[in-house]
């Protein structure tokens, strides 16, 4: 485990981007996610907590500890350690764990979320992208229980692998979902032709090779870089590089007794106003649903900020 503290620098002045409202409708059955009163109003302007650069430079996830509150998990794409990063939700600390038995051949995505064990709360890790060539005709998404204390670590052991293709062929993904509903896994490529919805059902095999299903298409997404759930499983987001040039996160709510994949094969309900960022893979929504967080690779940058907007 490394630890980095003390990181004080400021960022530059942000940018806002547009707003494009999308209309939805709902229905049909499975678990009721619950949750359905809270605002979906956020505010527009992040307060930010700049990272230092040169310890995470290339975010691609980030997801909201359940067992450490004030802390989040990220990781870094292809290229980078095979880590887990934790950071503070000040940014001011952060710390590195190996993930002992994995390998990152493109990590893209974080979620937190449950498993096969009851009670205990999973890291998920997609190993999703197609950065290295040649692309790979499976996947991988690790599985490990969260540690429970910033000064514990993981062990190989507890490490499970979820092996998948797609029935359509090799795919480029960026984002993952996991239900804490029904503990689905559900992929959304990355593809400027439409993002396409792939679910792996729980119990998911840790043995054989899935075939994942394919639900269908999220309407008016394209290029979408990362995904988030509520922990109650009722509010959704999926954040893109663009929206007409412009970045955008595509905000659901989950009615009552549907599926994450009926949900997402429907229009957004609105789509939420973010700051640029160099390059924008991340997004969470806070523990306490009392906002949402996002993270940018620095790209050119000099350096990068942890983003929050607070829930009006």
């Amino acid at each position: 485990m490394k630890i980095y503290d003390g990181v004080s620098r400021r960022v530059g002045p942000i940018l806002s981007s547009l707003v494009f409202c999308v209309a939805c409708s709902c229905g049909d059955p499975e678990p009721s996610p619950g949750g359905g009163g809270l605002s979906d109003q956020f505010e527009t302007t992040p307060e930010q907590f700049p990272i230092a650069a040169g310890i995470i430079d290339e975010a691609s996830g980030l997801a909201a500890s359940a067992t450490m509150p004030g802390y989040l998990w990220t990781v870094q794409d292809s290229g980078q350690p095979n880590s887990l990063y934790l950071i503070s939700k000040d940014g001011k600390t952060i710390k590195e764990y190996d993930i002992p038995g994995s390998n990152n051949h493109d990590w893209e995505e974080v979620a937190v979320g449950p498993g096969p064990d009851n009670g205990v709360s999973y890291a998920f890790i997609a190993d999703i992208g197609n950065n290295n060539q040649p692309v790979t005709p499976t996947n991988t998404i690790y599985r490990i229980p969260e540690i429970k204390g910033a000064d514990g670590s993981f062990s190989q052991s507890a490490l499970q692998k979820i092996t998948f293709s797609y029935p359509d062929g090799a795919r480029d993904a960026e984002a993952l979902i996991v239900d804490p509903v029904t503990k689905d896994i559900f992929v959304l490529s990355k593809e400027l032709q439409g993002t396409n919805i792939y679910r792996l059902a729980f119990p998911q095999s840790t043995t054989d090779v899935s075939v994942a299903e394919k639900v269908g298409t999220v309407p008016g997404v394209l290029f979408a870089t990362a995904a988030t759930i509520s922990r109650d499983g009722s509010e959704i987001m999926v954040r893109t590089y663009t929206n007409g040039f412009i970045p955008a996160v595509y905000y659901w709510k989950r009615s009552n007794g549907e599926t994450v994949g009926q949900t997402l094969v429907k229009s957004a309900n609105k789509t939420l106003t973010v700051a640029l960022e160099p390059q924008g893979e991340a997004i969470c929504f806070e523990n306490e649903n009392k906002g949402f967080y996002t993270l940018s690779e620095k790209g050119n940058a000099a350096s990068v900020s942890l983003n929050y907007y607070k829930r009006k």
